[in-house]
C-alpha cells in the first residue's frame, strides 16, 4: 500500500513539474523578448542572438519621435495611484461588509446574500456600456477617478471570502467584550481586525491587483495619453500608432516591469493569501 502510495506522489510531482515547465515558458519568452536586440515580433530562434537593455531605457526615456505616444512613466503613475486609492477603499468596503453580515441577524440578511452571489456570476463587462454612458453624462471620460468609482464601487459584492473567515472567528469573543462595555466598533477594531491578517491582506491585494490589469474597463472610458493606465497605454503603443514591427520589444518590457510588483507582492505575502483563502473557502 504505502509503495502505491509512494508511485502515485512521485507521478503527481512530475505531472506539476511538467505542468509548471509549460506555464513558465511564455513567461520566459516575454522576458526573452523584453532583452532582444533585434525589433519585431517573430525571431528565428527562442534564445535572442544579442541582448539589451535598451528596450527598458526606452520605457522611461524614450526618443523625441516615440515620446509623444511613449509614456510610460506616466501611465505607471496613474495606475500605481488607482489601484493604491483602489486598495484602500475597496479593502474598507469588503471587510465592513464581511463583518456584518457575518455577525448581525437582520432582516432581508439572506435575501441580500442571495443577491450579492447572483450579480456575482455575471461578468462585470455586460454592464460597461451603461457604465460608460452614465460616466459620460457626468462628465467622468478620461478621467482615472471614474475607473476608481467603478471598481471601489462594486468591490463590497466580493465579500464571501472575507465573510467566511470572519465566521472562524468564535463569536463568544464579541459576547466577552460587550459584556465590558464595548461596542460593536471597538469590537471590530481592537478585537476582529488584529486577527484577520491574513484575510485583510488577500483583500488588499486583490483589490490592489484588479486596476493594475485591468484592460477592458480603462480602456472603454481612457482615450487621453497623458491619462491612460499602464495596460492601455502598453496596447495604444504597438496597435493604435501602427509600430507593431519596432515597438514590440518594448512593450516585452512593459509587460515585464509591470508584472514585478504583483509578483514580489505575492512573493513576501503568499503565506497570507493561503491561510485567507483557505479559511475564507471553507466557512463560506
Amino acid at each position: 500500500m504505502r509503495k502505491k502510495q509512494n508511485k502515485e506522489n512521485i507521478i503527481s510531482y512530475i505531472a506539476l513539474i511538467l505542468l509548471s515547465a509549460i506555464w513558465m515558458v511564455p513567461i520566459i519568452w516575454v522576458i526573452l523578448t523584453s532583452l532582444r536586440a533585434t525589433p519585431g515580433v517573430a525571431s528565428p530562434s527562442f534564445i535572442p542572438e544579442s541582448f539589451t537593455f535598451n528596450n527598458y531605457l526606452t520605457l522611461f526615456n524614450p526618443a523625441p519621435a516615440q515620446a509623444t505616444y511613449i509614456k510610460f512613466g506616466r501611465w505607471m503613475a496613474n495606475t500605481t495611484l488607482i489601484a493604491l486609492s483602489n486598495m484602500v477603499f475597496s479593502t474598507l468596503l469588503i471587510l465592513g461588509a464581511a463583518y456584518s453580515l457575518s455577525r448581525f441577524r437582520f432582516k432581508s440578511r439572506k435575501a441580500l446574500l442571495n443577491i450579492a452571489l447572483i450579480l456575482g456570476m455575471f461578468p462585470g463587462f455586460m454592464a460597461m456600456i451603461a457604465v460608460y454612458l452614465i460616466l459620460n453624462m457626468i462628465g467622468l471620460i478620461n478621467q482615472p477617478i471614474a475607473l476608481l468609482l467603478v471598481y471601489s464601487s462594486g468591490s463590497a459584492l466580493g465579500f464571501y471570502i472575507s465573510k467566511g473567515y470572519f465566521e472562524t472567528i468564535p463569536i463568544d469573543l464579541d459576547e466577552a467584550a460587550m459584556i465590558d462595555g464595548a461596542d460593536q466598533w471597538t469590537i471590530f477594531i481592537k478585537i476582529i481586525m488584529p486577527l484577520t491578517k491574513p484575510i485583510v491582506v488577500y483583500t488588499a491585494l486583490v483589490s490592489f491587483m484588479a486596476p493594475w490589469m485591468d484592460f477592458i474597463l480603462a480602456s472603454l472610458i481612457l482615450d487621453d495619453p497623458n491619462q491612460k493606465t499602464v495596460a492601455v497605454g502598453l496596447f495604444g503603443m504597438i496597435m493604435d500608432n501602427a509600430d507593431l514591427y519596432n515597438n514590440f520589444t518594448v512593450f516585452a518590457a512593459g509587460s515585464v516591469v509591470i508584472a514585478v510588483p504583483i509578483v514580489l507582492m505575492y512573493v513576501f505575502l503568499q503565506r497570507f493569501i493561503i491561510q485567507g483563502i483557505s479559511a475564507g473557502a471553507v466557512k463560506g
